[in-house]
């Protein structure tokens, strides 16, 4: 017989052990929910799709791609190897195309994510806040000092892989203008938001095919060509460290005003204004209309009108202060909290997985693979040229062909040069304006 003083201790003991299994669970976090409220949340979500439940629409759409956003970004950042090489974008395009595919997903959660992707346009409200807002949060300085720092690097780079991945391609018996605007331009393209979704729509609106098989075409590039990038930035680190001489560890030239630059770029420790942000949706939904209105009058797509419109009010500083902070804060929110689960759309409805598989050969790849090369080595040699660390300026123009902003903390990560993030983000953004806006011009000479 058990006493009543040993009873109680049991249950003690049992209350005690339950509190800390309890506690563990909710110190454990997806994301940065924590993982009782995750699985919970999920459960509603997947009992209304089996019941029919879930309504076909922006409320819909936004559970489904969150819920799974969140748990494949946060994987994609929490597994080794992956997490260094664009984990996230990687997980949440590929593994919801594979779901497709196998037919996981029932009508409901397509209806809901078809309607928000498609209906709803959040395609394009993505594209606009962070189009509009990446480049009006930029300081003058870094665009005005960025250009006059990297433009040789970049052009130079941009060209000769241009150059050597059409040779590859030709080599390998891909037609030129294919391999130019669906492997080598989504590369240099500035990353999938601001580079590859706003080539879609120039596409579609020259070719008169949907943006989403454009998409498709173009994803594979990109994924691969980071990858590439990551591992290559990689080994300029490991160059770096066993010749010191040719690695600034950190510092792209040898100018005293280079960390005031950087610590110019830094406005996170500015107060996040709710009603700014506000200013700014309406400033990048604005610009977005107004690229869309002259498209119909000089028929230039509309996000091509858009980005050069942005560019120019920024350059000019005709845009208030206010005005491009809030800009500036919508951009981190959207790209923060938005981005993955956009991923997880484009993956569901734009990357049909049979098509990746027909599109990625070991010649597709070695193509890839020498575009980020080429571009890599040219910001070796050209730094070099230029009075740059040769590693540090290769390992920057790498960034060019990366994932945008996802690309650049990967590659900047692999190769623990965190502080070059200023001149990175000028590789990418304006190394990718140029690249779309150059290839729509092409694109539409040519057609």
């Amino acid at each position: 017989m058990i006493s009543k003083s040993e009873m109680k201790a049991l249950t003690i003991d049992g209350v005690e052990k339950d509190g800390r299994i309890w506690s563990k669970l909710t110190h454990m976090k997806v994301g940065v929910i924590p993982l009782p409220l995750y699985i919970t949340l999920a459960v509603i979500i997947f009992i209304a799709s089996v019941y029919n439940a879930l309504p076909a629409d922006m409320i819909g759409g936004f559970a489904i791609i969150m819920i799974l956003g969140v748990l494949f970004g946060d994987l994609g950042m929490k597994i080794p190897i992956l997490k260094d090489i664009g984990g996230p974008a990687i997980l949440a395009l590929l593994i919801p195309s594979t779901l497709v595919f196998l037919g996981v997903f029932n009508t409901a959660s397509m209806n809901a994510v078809t309607t928000l992707m498609k209906t709803s346009n959040f395609l394009y409200f993505y594209i606009s806040c962070l189009v509009v807002g990446s480049i009006l949060g930029m300081k003058s300085k870094v665009l005005i000092q960025g250009f006059t720092r990297m433009f040789i690097p970049l052009i130079v780079g941009t060209l000769t892989a241009v150059i050597v991945g059409l040779l590859v391609g030709m080599l390998f018996g891909y037609d030129i203008k294919h391999t130019l605007f669906y492997i080598i331009v989504p590369i240099i393209g500035g990353g999938i938001g601001e580079g590859i979704l706003p080539l879609s729509i120039a596409y579609s609106s020259i070719l008169g095919e949907s943006a989403e098989s454009f998409v498709a075409q173009m994803i594979p590039a990109a994924v691969i060509g980071n990858i590439i990038a990551v591992v290559t930035a990689g080994l300029m680190m490991r160059l770096g460290e066993k010749k010191k001489s040719l690695s600034g560890d950190g510092t792209l030239v040898k100018a005293s005003d280079d960390k005031e630059m950087a610590a110019d770029t830094n406005d996170d420790n500015k107060k996040v204004d709710f009603s700014l942000m506000g200013a700014g949706l309406l400033i990048a939904c604005t610009f977005f209309i107004f690229g869309d209105l002259a498209h119909k009058f000089i028929g230039i797509p509309g996000p091509v009108i858009m980005i050069l419109l942005a560019t120019l009010i920024k350059c000019l500083q005709l845009m208030p202060n206010k005005m491009e902070q809030g800009a500036h804060q919508l951009y981190k929110f959207i790209s923060t909290s938005l981005t993955w689960p956009l991923m997880v759309g484009l993956g569901m409805l734009y990357i049909p997985l049979e098509e990746v598989v027909k599109i990625v050969s070991p010649a597709y790849i070695v193509i890839c693979a020498s575009v980020v090369i080429t571009m890599i080595s040219s910001g070796f040699f050209v730094g070099k040229l230029m009075k740059m660390y040769p590693v540090d300026a290769a390992i920057v123009t790498g960034c060019h062909s990366g994932l945008g902003g996802t690309g650049d903390v990967a590659i900047l990560s692999a190769s623990k040069r965190m502080s070059l993030m200023p001149f990175a983000q000028v590789a990418t953004r304006l190394g990718g304006v140029s690249t779309v806006i150059a290839a729509t011009f092409l694109m539409k000479l040519l057609s």
